[in-house]
C-alpha cells in the first residue's frame, strides 16, 4: 500500500471511529434527546456544531470550486450565506427560542393557530431540505469515490451507510457532539493546505492576505493579475469581473441565499439545543466566528486552485501538457469519472480552452477543486489525507442535520401534531428513525442522478426556503395582526411561483445564458436566473399574505396578538404593571 493511501485510511477511518464512538455514547433515549439534545448544550459547543452544520459539502467542497470557476461572481455565496446567518441569529432564533417549540412547523402552527399552516410548513420544509440534501450526497459521493478509488455510485452508497448509522442512532444529541468533532476536522483540513499553498505561491502564510499579494517568483506580478492573464489567454472570462449576469441578478441571488439561509429549518433547530434565550444569542456569536475562519479562506482556496490547475495543464502560453506524462492526481480523478480528457486533434497533448469545439478537457467537475488542490500543488501526503477527512466531515454533518429536520417534521409535526395526537414517545422515536431511513434512500437516489452540481442544487434549496418559510416566520414574529389563512396563502403562492419559474426553465440554469436543457436567459424575468428567484418568491409571499389579511380574513384573534407581544418582549418586562 502506498504512503498516501495509508495516511488517507488513517485520517478517514480514524475520524469515523471517533464519530461512531460519540454517536454510541450520546445515543438518544428520549424524543427530547433525539430532537434537541435535551436542551443542555453550552453556547460554545453549540457554536461549533452550528459551524459544522453550516459548512456543508456545498461550503467545503463546492463553494471554493465555484469561486475557482466563476471568480468574482462566486462571491454571492460568501455574502449570501454569511449575511443570512446574521439575519437568522438576530431576527429569528432568539424569539423562536423564547417561544420554546423545537420545530419550525410547530412554531408556525402555534402562531397561525392552524393545522393547515403546520402541514403547508412541513411540505415546504421537506421540499427545501430534500433539494439541499441532494447537494450533500453529491459531495459525499465525490469524496468517497476519490479516496476509496471506487466509482462515484459506490462511493455514494458507502456514504449513505455511514450517515444512516450515526444519524439514526444518536438523533440530535449524537449529531451535536459528532458535529463538534467534525468542525475541528474540517477547519484544520481546510486551512492547513491553504496556508501551505499560499506560502508556496506568494510567500505569505496567511491565505486571506496571500490572495492579494505578489507572486513569490520575484516577478512582482500580483497573483490575481497573473490569474486573469492565464485564463483570458485561453479564452475564458476574466477572473476578477462580474460574470453572474448583471447587478440585479447578483443582488437577487445574494438576497435569495440570505433569506433562504434564515428560513432553513436544520440551522434554526440548533438554537433549541441550548438552555436559554441568552445562550441562543451567545451561540450565534460563537458560530459566526467559527464560520468566518473558513469563509474568509474560501476565496483564496478557489483562486489558488484555479491558478494551479491552469499552470499544470498549460505550463506556459501555447505549451500543452503531454497526456502520457500527466501527473498522478490527474489519473486518480480520471478513475472517478469526474475528470475526462478527449484527444480531439490526435496530437497526444491536452488543450484546455474556453472554446467547446476545441477544448479537450471535456469534463472538469467543479466539485473536485478543493479535494484535488493539495495534490496539484504537490503538498505532503498527510495534508492530502487530511483534506479527504475534512470533505467527508463537511458533507456528513450537514446531511445528518437535514435528515433530522425532515424526520422530525414528519414524525413530530405531521404524525403526532396532526394525524395521531395520542402517539406514544416510543412510537414517535421509532417513526423518526423509519422516516430518516426512507429520506436517506430517496436522497441517495437523487444524489446518483443530481439535477446539477452540489452548490447549484443547494442554491435552489435556499430559494425554496426563502420563498416559503422565511416570510412566514418574519410575519409571525413582527406582525402580530397577520392571520393564519393569509400566511398559508402567502406560503403557497411564494413557493408555487418559485417552483413554476424553475421548472418552466427546464432544469437548473446556473450560469447565465446556459441551461442543461438548452433554455435561454432571454426568457428570464428581468434577467433573474431561476436559482436567484427565491427573492422574488419571497416578495410574492409577503404581498399575498398582507393583501389577504387586509381584504379577506381580517386581523388575528386577540390571544394570538398577546402571544406575539409576549414572544417579543424581554423576560420580566411588563411585570411591574401587573402588580
Amino acid at each position: 500500500m502506498d504512503e498516501l493511501k495509508l495516511y488517507t485510511y488513517i485520517a478517514v477511518f480514524g475520524s469515523f471511529a471517533v464519530y461512531f464512538g460519540i454517536a454510541w455514547w450520546a445515543r438518544a433515549a428520549s424524543t427530547s434527546d433525539f430532537y434537541v439534545a435535551g436542551g443542555g448544550i453550552t453556547p460554545m459547543q453549540n457554536g461549533m456544531a452550528i459551524g459544522a452544520d453550516w459548512m456543508s459539502a456545498a461550503s467545503f467542497i463546492s463553494m471554493a470550486g465555484l469561486i475557482a470557476f466563476l471568480g468574482y461572481g462566486g462571491s454571492v455565496f460568501l455574502m449570501g450565506w454569511t449575511g443570512g446567518y446574521v439575519l437568522l441569529a438576530t431576527l429569528l432564533a432568539p424569539y423562536m427560542r423564547k417561544h420554546g417549540k423545537f420545530t419550525v412547523p410547530e412554531f408556525i402552527s402555534d402562531r397561525y393557530y392552524s393545522k393547515t399552516a403546520r402541514v403547508v410548513a412541513v411540505v415546504c420544509l421537506i421540499i427545501a431540505s430534500l433539494t439541499y440534501i441532494i447537494g450533500q450526497m453529491k459531495g459525499v459521493g465525490v469524496a468517497f469515490s476519490r479516496f476509496l478509488e471506487v466509482d462515484y455510485g459506490l462511493g455514494l452508497g458507502i456514504g449513505m451507510m455511514v450517515v444512516w448509522v450515526y444519524a439514526v442512532l444518536g438523533g440530535m444529541k449524537g449529531i451535536t457532539y459528532t458535529q463538534i468533532a467534525q468542525y475541528c476536522v474540517l477547519i484544520f483540513a481546510y486551512t492547513i493546505p491553504a496556508v501551505f499553498i499560499s506560502l508556496q505561491l506568494t510567500g505569505n502564510p496567511i491565505p486571506q492576505l496571500g490572495l492579494g499579494s505578489t507572486l513569490a517568483d520575484g516577478s512582482g506580478v500580483y497573483l490575481l493579475d497573473k490569474l486573469d492573464l492565464v485564463v483570458t489567454d485561453l479564452g475564458f472570462k476574466e477572473y476578477t469581473t462580474d460574470n453572474m449576469g448583471g447587478t440585479l441578478n447578483m443582488f437577487a441571488y445574494t438576497m435569495s441565499l440570505m433569506i433562504g439561509t434564515a428560513g432553513l429549518p436544520h440551522v434554526i433547530m440548533r438554537f433549541f439545543t441550548v438552555p436559554s434565550v441568552k445562550a441562543a444569542r451567545s451561540s450565534a456569536g460563537y458560530a459566526l466566528v467559527f464560520i468566518a475562519l473558513l469563509y474568509t479562506v474560501a476565496p483564496a482556496v478557489g483562486a489558488m486552485a484555479r491558478f494551479n490547475l491552469m499552470n499544470t495543464i498549460e505550463p506556459e502560453a501555447g505549451q500543452h501538457m503531454v497526456y502520457e506524462e500527466r501527473p498522478q492526481w490527474f489519473k486518480d480523478w480520471e478513475k472517478t469519472g469526474l475528470l475526462k480528457f478527449e484527444d480531439k486533434n490526435g496530437d497526444g497533448k491536452v488543450q484546455y480552452v474556453a472554446d467547446a469545439a476545441t477544448n479537450e478537457m471535456v469534463k472538469v467537475d467543479r466539485d473536485i477543486m478543493v479535494l484535488a488542490n493539495p495534490a496539484i500543488a504537490n503538498l505532503p501526503n498527510w495534508v492530502i489525507a487530511l483534506v479527504a477527512a475534512g470533505g467527508l466531515a463537511a458533507a456528513l454533518s450537514t446531511a445528518a442535520g437535514l435528515l433530522l429536520a425532515i424526520s422530525s417534521s414528519i414524525s413530530h409535526d405531521l404524525m403526532k401534531g396532526v394525524l395521531t395526537p395520542d402517539l406514544s414517545e416510543k412510537s414517535e422515536l421509532r417513526a423518526s428513525r423509519i422516516v430518516m431511513t426512507i429520506s436517506i434512500l430517496i436522497s441517495g437516489y437523487l444524489g446518483l442522478n443530481p439535477p446539477g452540481f452540489a452548490a447549484g442544487t443547494v442554491a435552489l434549496a435556499f430559494g425554496l426556503a426563502a420563498s416559503s418559510i422565511f416570510p412566514a416566520l418574519m410575519m409571525g414574529i413582527f406582525s402580530k395582526k397577520m392571520s393564519g389563512k393569509a400566511a398559508v396563502a402567502g406560503m403557497c403562492s411564494g413557493i408555487g411561483v418559485t417552483m413554476l419559474y424553475v421548472f418552466q426553465h427546464k432544469g437548473i440554469m446556473f450560469i447565465p445564458g446556459t441551461s442543461f436543457m438548452g433554455g435561454l436567459e432571454q426568457n428570464w424575468f428581468f434577467g433573474i436566473s431561476p436559482n436567484a428567484f427565491g427573492a422574488v418568491g419571497a416578495l410574492v409571499n409577503f404581498a399575498v399574505a398582507f393583501a389577504v389579511c387586509k381584504f379577506v380574513t381580517g386581523d388575528a384573534p386577540e390571544h394570538i396578538q398577546h402571544l406575539v407581544e409576549n414572544m417579543r418582549s424581554p423576560k420580566g418586562a411588563g411585570e411591574a404593571h401587573a402588580h
